[in-house]
């Protein structure tokens, strides 16, 4: 039996959770509503506070997915109760930060600074301080999302390993690399 599938879903007071036809979720909260579909041989039991999720067999499949939508689930929950943040720092020279909106503005070292398009459901805020590198702030309750956002910015300036400048989450450790060995 999977363990974290066992677990049941504690829901917090002002949540409500619905199963609704073809098996999908829905949660909503003070911070939103969010949908899952689920699996139709997962079955899914609300009772008074807490989710339940249970297989019908012990295949590999069923068991795969009994811990899978149960994470899911609790990641539900917590994003519409408290929300998700992502924290991300710009390391180098030069590299900038500015939003205006949900519109980012990223000055990362590039001929052209990079305008990237952050979707509605999620906030994003941007912190310069003298002596500190620009940081960029996402908030939202989907956790997905918001990770899958996270990683796009990343991926428009990968820390690199010899110097480390790049677009990074803040308190991630790059390792680096030595660099040339000194001429004769």
């Amino acid at each position: 039996m999977s363990r974290i599938g066992k677990k049941p879903v504690n829901v917090p007071a002002g949540v409500t959770i619905t199963v609704g036809k073809d098996n999908v979720i829905t949660v909503k909260g003070p911070k939103g509503e969010l949908k899952q579909a689920i699996d139709r041989d997962i079955n899914v039991e609300v009772v008074g506070n807490e989710v339940l999720i249970k297989r019908p067999t012990d295949q590999i499949r069923h068991r795969a997915l009994h811990g899978l939508y149960r994470a899911l689930l609790a990641n539900l929950v917590k994003g519409v109760t408290d929300g998700f943040k992502a924290e991300m720092e710009l390391v180098g020279v030069g590299f900038k930060a500015a939003n205006t909106g949900n519109t980012l503005d990223l000055a990362l070292g590039y001929s052209h600074n990079i305008v990237f398009e952050i979707p509605k459901e999620l906030k994003v805020a941007t912190v310069t301080e003298k002596g500190q590198n620009p940081k960029i702030i996402l908030e939202g309750s989907d956790k997905q999302l918001l990770g899958q956002v996270a990683a796009k910015i990343r991926s428009l300036r990968k820390p690199e390993p010899y110097k480390g400048k790049g677009v990074r989450f803040v308190g991630e450790v790059v390792r680096k690399k030595a660099g040339k060995a000194a001429g004769k």
